[in-house]
């Protein structure tokens, strides 16, 4: 335990050293791990493929089993431009984001500023290069998001173990779930999420080839159409959902600032993404082809395929990877509010996770209220995730290197592939002009419309929403009916 502290000591020291420096670092952190070799193996990661397993395994979870539903919404072609285009998007803004890190933490480390025990976040980044307004707003988008990020997971549980056992109902199961989630409190930091990481992709891997598998082998259903894009309202609801999907990135500054070099990250996330679309067009579009309109109304796909032996495998492996992401939403948040009491350096485990029990509460009670598989999604999507991940990022980024000393001095510099600081401010204003447009404008009145749809039909505190009515008792009207008249 001694060794790895002192190689993550190491690492703070030497952040602006040379590539010996680096390399003797690293080289540090593999001594320890061959010393303390499974301890390293299944608990302290800082590599490149630590990073890379946990943006791959942080950016599609329970969001797999919602993009059929939106490609429901949006029809199969646009349903895929979307799927790439967004993917793309969220790639350059998270590479934004480990650019603008990188030159926060090289500007006060020249100051004298030493990050022993204390884990840089986003809205620090903000606070330092931009000042107190960008800490605020950053600080609101994000936590915001990420707390609203960790409700869902926690409803994706629910409506997912529905599926293996109805005898209880999803706002029980919810009850159970939170407390199950609640033992995250107990993982340090992104530090310590390696082998959940792994486990986590491999699960949303099996899951994915799952439904893709399994829709083609159910094959089409008896009249089945294919009539999206119908509705604008359920156009840009669908579009925004996968807005959503790719902008996971929230929590890039905690698993760069995790990593033994994190100068490394800058493409991490665009392979992981490549990797993400392997996953989840194939899925998306098999499970729509299948059963096309019939999935308006069953915003999860596990509701429509047939129960057997490998659905109840895909599910319990989705529980525990959305436990696992449940992780990573709620890790920021414990580590803004250890900062609130003054508590963040603490060394102690058990009292870290003592003081970061509060943090679960509200979590718990929202989804509770909101239990909306589907619509949630879209709805947190354009209202948060727009401004958290895609539009504060650009605009961050073009203000910091607004001045010529600014762009000379630069940390980092242009791309080889885009040496034009003219074409990245050019890409920088079309993303802040679509999300703020397609993204928040459309997207928001579409997900919100939808939203309140859920909430006059289901109701909040809804004991168990989109299940099967007892026999005898007339179903709930499909929310998404009253568009299409």
């Amino acid at each position: 335990m001694y060794a790895e502290k002192q190689a993550e000591e190491a690492i703070v020291s030497n952040f602006n050293g040379t590539d010996r420096d680096g390399e003797e670092v690293e080289k540090l952190g593999e001594e320890d791990q061959s010393i303390f070799s499974v301890k390293s193996l299944l608990w302290h990661g800082g590599s490149v493929w630590d990073a890379w397993f946990s943006c791959a395994s942080n950016q599609v979870a329970q969001v797999l089993l919602t993009l059929p539903y939106s490609f429901s919404q949006l029809g199969m072609v646009s349903g895929i431009v979307f799927q790439v285009f967004y993917g793309l998007v969220g790639s350059w803004t998270a590479y934004l984001i480990s650019v603008l890190y990188i030159e926060y933490r090289s500007r006060k480390e020249k100051e004298g500023v030493n990050f022993k025990n204390h884990v840089i976040q986003w809205f620090e980044v903000l606070d330092g290069l931009l000042g107190p307004y960008w800490k605020a707003a950053g600080l609101a988008f994000n936590c915001t998001f990420l707390l609203f990020g960790s409700v869902i997971q926690l409803i994706a549980c629910a409506s997912n173990i529905y599926y293996i056992n109805d005898h209880l109902d999803k706002r029980t199961w919810t009850y159970i779930f939170g407390a199950c989630c609640a033992t995250t409190v107990f993982i340090p930091s992104f530090h310590n999420y390696r082998i959940w990481s792994f486990l986590g992709l491999g699960m949303t891997t099996y899951t994915a080839w799952y439904l893709t598998i399994a829709a083609v082998i159910h094959g089409q259903v008896e009249n089945v159409q294919h009539t999206a894009p119908a509705k604008l309202v359920l156009y840009f609801t669908g579009a925004t959902n996968i807005l959503y999907t790719f902008g996971g990135h929230a929590v890039t500054v905690e698993i760069m600032h995790a990593m033994w070099k994190p100068q490394k990250f800058k493409y991490i996330y665009l392979i992981a993404t490549l990797y993400v679309f392997t996953l989840t067009i194939p899925s998306a579009s098999a499970v729509y082809w299948a059963f096309g309109d019939q999935l308006l109304n069953h915003s999860n796909a596990f509701s429509l395929l047939p129960k057997d032996v490998w659905r109840d495998a895909a599910v319990i492996l989705m529980l525990i990877h959305q436990f696992i992401t449940f992780g990573f939403a709620c890790t920021p948040l414990y580590f803004v509010w250890e900062k609130v009491i003054g508590m963040h350096d603490t060394k102690s485990i058990c009292l870290r996770a003592l003081v970061r029990l509060p943090v679960v509460i509200p979590i718990w009670f929202l989804a509770i209220i909101f239990p909306f598989f589907g619509p949630i999604n879209s709805a947190v999507g354009a209202l948060l995730v727009s401004f958290t991940v895609y539009i504060i990022p650009a605009l961050a980024h073009m203000l910091t290197y607004r001045t010529a000393s600014a762009r000379q001095n630069a940390a980092e510099k242009p791309p080889s592939f885009m040496p034009s600081w003219t074409i990245m401010y050019v890409i920088n204003i079309f993303i802040v002009g679509w999300v703020l447009v397609v993204g928040f404008g459309f997207g928001g009145w579409a997900s919100m419309s939808n939203f309140i749809k859920q909430v006059d039909t289901f109701g909040l505190f809804a004991k168990c929403y989109q299940c099967k009515p007892p026999a005898g008792q007339q179903p709930h009207p499909a929310p998404q009916a009253t568009v299409h008249n």
